[in-house]
């Protein structure tokens, strides 16, 4: 007894260490999306960096001879492909239209809670109503701290953001319950397998008439949505959710602006202010809390 307890503790404690690495991953999906926006239109964007990852992920399942998925489990892998490799990446490319990237962030501190809810109705889960306290704390600093840096406004951006944050939740959610017969590499590339005959032809109705104008920035943000945010990410995100609990585990959303904040001052040189370490130690006690009640 004694031993299972043991080993499941081990377990969730590798769920929330690959989750963590999901999340530094996603970090620099949206400043990547920023910039690669301003050169491609959401719709090529959305599908290329789709076809880029279904091409990848297709090469690995092959290379790894990998089962297909059985028939109950398209409706399932479908809905993580509307989810996240249609909605969330298409609505926030045309919400950043209209947002400043910052701004976005009051909406990406609202997704662990999106996530849990998902995994309450999707996965079966019940997390201890304290875990509710924690994480709805956690996601009002982000969202306060976002909102108090955040210089732009637009009601159609924020509608935008709003349904992308519920479709990525529901993806996440559904994903990581198919993750724990399938695994979590596994689910996102049959997703995106599953995606490949529309993202391909969409990709090849919108594709920019000429390449001549876009500039190094925007192919290294497709590069890194397409490999990063779109594949390898996942691979870490769908297993920490799987082995880790999707209410708990997703409680580490809350840190993904501060990791993007940190990688710009790192990065870029832009400047660190008090603030976001007071709201970082602030949103670690409360994944802290969510992880101790999920």
């Amino acid at each position: 007894m004694r031993r299972a307890t043991g080993e499941w503790a081990a377990e969730r404690t590798a769920g929330w260490g690959s989750g963590l690495l999901g999340v530094i991953i996603f970090s620099g999906s949206l400043p990547a999306t920023r910039v690669a926006v301003a050169s491609f239109s959401p719709l090529f964007l959305t599908s290329a960096r789709a076809v880029i990852a279904a091409a990848l992920g297709a090469a690995l399942l092959s290379m790894l001879r990998q089962a297909r998925p059985e028939r109950g489990d398209l409706a399932s892998l479908g809905i993580v492909a509307l989810g996240v490799v249609v909605g969330f990446p298409l609505l926030t490319a045309l919400a950043l239209q209209h947002i400043t990237a910052a701004h976005s962030i009051v909406f990406i501190g609202l997704l662990p809670l999106a996530t849990a809810l998902f995994g309450v109705l999707r996965g079966k889960e019940r997390p201890k109503p304290p875990f509710w306290l924690f994480s709805g704390v956690g996601s009002l600093s982000v969202a306060g701290f976002a909102l108090s840096q955040s210089g732009g406004a637009s009601l159609t951006g924020d509608l935008l953001m709003v349904l992308a944050v519920l479709l990525c939740g529901l993806g996440y959610a559904e994903g990581a319950a198919l993750s724990r017969r399938l695994g979590g590499w596994q689910v996102i590339s049959w997703a995106l397998v599953l995606a490949l005959p529309a993202m391909a032809v969409v990709a090849l109705a919108t594709m920019p008439d000429a390449w001549t104008g876009v500039g190094a920035p925007a192919w290294a943000g497709l590069a890194y949505v397409s490999v990063f945010s779109m594949l390898v990410g996942f691979v870490f995100w769908y297993r920490g959710l799987a082995l880790g609990g999707i209410a708990g585990v997703g409680q580490l959303q809350l840190l993904q602006p501060f990791f993007g904040l940190g990688l710009a001052g790192l990065l870029l040189g832009e400047p660190v202010a008090w603030t976001m370490v007071a709201a970082t130690g602030l949103v670690v006690l409360c994944v802290a809390g969510a992880k101790r009640f999920a």
